[in-house]
Parts: structure tokens; C-alpha cells; sequence
């Protein structure tokens, strides 16, 4: 099964300051219409931080997402939403080894078999994370943090 980002392009700061950032609103795990489905409840959803005063309200639907696009008093702001593949994740976890079956053999010679090292000891459990009903953690990772600034 697939995994999808749903991305979020925005415009931020006003003025000569304003410009776009990217960010990943969370990961849909299924087929690229199920993801478009969550996108666009998102996109129809979302309240942009600027304009702080909206005149117009425009939600467009292209082939890998939305733009939506608000008119404001003195100057227009967009958002894109994006539905995109992910194919490789520098953070996400390492997958778990393989083991294959080796095919029965005669009995084993005792002199000829070199003992096998102790498995590796479970990682220490971490309690669960609670999340907003749309899977964001209500605290941040980094909040507790001593190693931090």
C-alpha cells in the first residue's frame, strides 16, 4: 500500500516579507483518491492566517491537488495543496530483517554447531503520544527537551 504526503504550500508575512513556505500535514496510508479525499476536506477546511480580513474565498481543484486562493483588502494570498508518493523518508524507522526458512536437514553434528549470541534486548517502551483527531501530537516532541537552547 502507498504511502502519501499531503504537502501544504502557503504564503506568509505581509509585504516586502511575505513568501511561501511547505509543510507536511500528516501521511495517508492507502490509495492516491483516498488521499485526494483527505486533501480536500483539509483544503476546504483550512483558515489561513492572512488575509485577516478575507473578501473573497476561490478552492480549485488540480491533478495533484487544490489551490485555494483568498482575496484580502490590498493583496491576494494561496495556498496549494498537494498530494504526492512518498518514496523515501530519512526518519522513518528502519524496517524490521527478513527471516527466511531454511529448508529441514539432516540431524545437526553437537561438535559442529557454534552457539548462537543472546537476542537483542526490546527498546525501551515509549508511552503513547497523545494526538488531535487529525493524528497531530497535542505536544510537541521537542517540548521537555534539556539538550535544546
Amino acid at each position: 500500500m502507498a504511502i502519501w504526503g499531503l504537502v501544504i504550500e502557503t504564503t506568509v508575512g505581509v509585504g516586502e516579507r511575505k513568501h511561501t513556505e511547505a509543510y507536511v500535514l500528516t501521511h495517508v496510508e492507502g490509495t492516491r483518491e483516498e488521499a485526494l479525499v483527505e486533501l480536500e476536506r483539509r483544503a476546504r477546511r483550512h483558515t489561513p492566517e492572512h488575509p485577516r480580513s478575507p473578501k473573497r474565498r476561490r478552492l480549485f481543484r488540480e491533478c495533484d491537488g487544490f489551490l485555494l486562493v483568498i482575496d484580502g483588502a490590498w493583496q491576494s494570498f494561496s495556498t496549494r495543496f498537494t498530494v504526492a508518493e512518498l518514496l523515501d523518508d530519512s526518519a522513518a524507522p528502519a524496517p524490521a530483517p527478513t527471516t527466511e526458512v531454511a529448508p529441514p536437514e539432516a540431524e545437526p553434528n553437537p561438535a559442529d554447531t557454534v552457539p548462537s549470541p543472546p537476542p537483542p534486548s526490546p527498546p525501551p517502551s515509549t508511552p503513547p503520544v497523545e494526538r488531535d483527531a487529525d493524528g497531530v501530537p497535542v505536544r510537541p516532541a521537542w517540548w521537555g527537551r534539556t539538550d535544546l537552547p
